[in-house]
């Protein structure tokens, strides 16, 4: 049931903010989060709720599909890349020089070079999503099309195939787990931050007595809030909305009312 809000400020309600878990590994580079943390002089710490796990060989082949009967891939992330180099390998099946490779964007593309010689006439890159290179897909929509998926890979691809009219093979190669967050038990922090439903879910697989009690909660996505409510927690800051379309504006501005 909703309640009505409080007219009782920010500050008034809660403690400064403190310490920030992000549910995410930190990022390689570019970390948004480096200037918020020395702005206010708090700690931030970053610890993935979830984490991939591939499909073994014996697990695949219960799906029955045949990766050696396709001939154009489609790759949205390094992880899918990742699996399915390594699942070929324990299939020991070999790669055809005359594969071709279909990527959402050029840092997709780029890591294949660890598994191929990469040659531009057979790997195609977007900008950031696999409608971008359309073009390609459609000159070569007599190849046999092959998608490497996660258990949560959204219907986007399958979806946008049947738009084209081309055939698509969809296989799951990997999935995403809760992470073991028993180091975190004792661990108290003024705001958790989670960007899929997935984290919301983890939180709750490896504490199923949380209690909010104090602590704030933020969430990246619609999905992401709508599994939290469901859980019955209160949440604090949610994004993208009209005013901030990032986690860490949000973050700043929550922050400096609390202050």
């Amino acid at each position: 049931m909703t309640t009505k809000k409080s007219k009782t400020s920010i500050k008034e309600t809660y403690a400064p903010v403190k310490k920030i878990l992000i549910s995410q590994p930190a990022p390689s580079k570019g970390n948004p989060y480096i200037e918020l943390q020395e702005k206010y002089d708090i700690k931030i710490d970053f610890h993935p709720f979830v984490h991939v796990e591939g499909l073994s060989a014996s697990e695949y082949r219960e799906q029955r599909v045949y990766v050696d009967e396709y001939t154009a891939f489609i790759f949205l992330s390094r992880t899918a890349i990742e699996n399915f180099f390594r699942l070929l390998k324990e299939l020991r099946l070999k790669v055809d020089p005359e594969w071709k490779y279909f990527c959402s964007s050029e840092a997709v593309s780029t890591y294949l070079k660890k598994f191929i010689k990469y040659r531009k006439r057979k790997v195609f890159a977007g900008e950031r999503t696999i409608r971008d290179i359309e073009k390609y897909i459609l000159r070569h929509k007599d190849e046999a099309f092959f998608f490497p998926k996660s258990t949560i890979t959204s219907d986007f691809v399958g979806n946008y195939f049947k738009e084209l009219d081309i055939p698509l093979q969809e296989s799951i190669m990997y999935r995403s787990v809760a992470s073991d967050l028993s180091d975190l038990e004792n661990v108290f922090y003024d705001i958790l931050v989670f960007y899929s439903p997935l984290g919301i879910d983890s939180l709750y697989e490896n504490f199923p007595d949380f209690k909010q009690k104090e602590t704030r909660i933020a969430v990246f996505g619609d999905k992401t809030k709508e599994v939290a409510e469901g859980k019955g927690l209160n949440i604090n800051i949610s994004v993208p909305n009209p005013k901030f379309r990032s986690m860490t504006m949000a973050i700043d501005d929550y922050i400096s009312k609390t202050l």
